[in-house]
């Protein structure tokens, strides 16, 4: 009976296991190598070690292994070190998701560290002169020991809940509340799923499952974040854009106009060359944000997207064609009022021209090219007042 409940927890570890180093090695072969994404990586190693580890344990309660001091010790310190490190890195992932300032400085690092270190070193010293606290005589685990197993991952999941919940609160719109929630509740229903093995079904690997379930979840969401938007800013790339445009419903709306409005930086190419390609990607970042606003107070249907290098597309469907001065005027004044709000040694200006679609026989590709034209005429207007 123990030796059937050994295999089944090991199968269902080892096919955890398999599915998060598939998830690993396509990671590791992406030439996308976003930050978040490689801290999403360093969780899915944290979980694989533990279920090999919680492998071993199951092994030693089915009599698989012998049930002496050392392997009894080493399995569980694992285990509880290991429990650890799943929240600290999952911490780490929260923090670059929600672009928390300062966050890769090697003091907040250091600090963020502390408990694991603190929990790590007082479980060592606990089990060298004080033993009996966290084993008895005949190898069974003390209360002691369920508290080195929680102690630190209840401190990182407080930290967990508390930045996510401070980014939903402040967020504008509901996708954007539920996502925040979503990344801060995750190491909650891992914990349920956990508890619900503990208490419920003993025998049974809940807390692999809902893990594993839960971060291809998470994975799946990161897959399709990074195939239909652009990396840097968070807008839609060109292939959202496409398949936008694809949907007809889209581009001819019932009783509203289609206006392609293209935008982009003056002299973006004298930032880069005077401040460097950093405050160039800064630059861009302000000026999608600015765009996102923007999109976000206005009730009028519209889609946002990243065209390439300094350029932005913004598909719009007013009832009016005069609404469009006021959007664009409206941008002007977000994107200086986020370089006064940034303090950037510079001040972004945009080029921008627009163009209607002129009913069945018109294309979008055709509109496009002439609200790029516009935009051009636009640029070189702007350039004659400056000079």
């Amino acid at each position: 009976m123990m030796s059937s409940y050994f295999i089944y927890y090991t199968e269902a570890s080892i096919v955890c296991v398999i599915i998060f180093g598939i998830m690993l090695v396509w990671d590791l072969f992406s030439i996308d190598k976003q930050e978040k994404q490689i801290k999403y990586d360093h969780a899915l190693i944290a979980f694989m070690l533990y279920f090999v580890s919680d492998a071993l344990w199951a092994a030693v309660i089915a009599g698989m292994l012998p049930r002496n001091r050392f392997i009894v010790v080493t399995t569980n310190f694992l285990n509880c070190i290991l429990m650890a490190a799943i929240t600290y890195r999952w911490l780490i992932y929260v923090m670059a998701v929600e672009q928390i300032p300062k966050r890769n400085k090697p003091l907040t690092r250091f600090v963020i560290l502390i408990p694991f270190l603190l929990s790590t070193a007082a479980l060592i010293f606990t089990f060298l002169f004080a033993p009996d606290l966290l084993l008895s005589s005949d190898l069974e685990l003390q209360p002691l020991y369920s508290v080195f197993l929680v102690a630190v991952p209840i401190i990182y999941i407080v930290a967990i809940l508390g930045y996510a919940m401070k980014r939903a609160i402040a967020a504008e719109s509901l996708i954007e509340r539920r996502d925040h929630l979503v990344v801060g509740l995750f190491p909650l229903l891992v914990v349920f799923g956990g508890l619900a093995q503990v208490i419920v079904m003993s025998e049974t690997p809940i807390f692999c499952f809902s893990s594993t379930i839960l971060m291809l979840i998470f994975y799946i969401g990161s897959m399709k974040t990074q195939i239909s938007t652009d990396p840097l800013t968070g807008l839609n790339n060109r292939g959202q854009l496409a398949n936008y445009v694809a949907q007809k419903s889209n581009i001819h709306h019932e009783n509203r106009l289609t206006i392609v409005i293209m935008l982009d930086i003056n002299d973006f190419k004298l930032i880069n060359d005077t401040y460097g390609h950093a405050e160039g990607d800064r630059a861009l970042i302000l000026v999608s944000n600015a765009l996102k606003e923007v999109v976000r107070n206005h009730s009028i249907p519209m889609f946002l997207a990243r065209y390439g290098g300094d350029e932005f597309i913004l598909v719009a469907h007013p009832t009016s064609e005069s609404e469009i001065d006021a959007i664009i005027c409206e941008i002007r004044e977000r994107i200086e009022a986020r370089c006064r709000m940034e303090g950037t040694p510079y001040t972004i200006s945009i080029g921008a021209g627009y163009d209607k679609l002129a009913g069945e026989t018109d294309t979008f590709q055709k509109c496009m090219q002439r609200a790029d034209e516009k935009l051009y005429e636009d640029k070189a207007r702007q350039k004659k007042l400056r000079s």
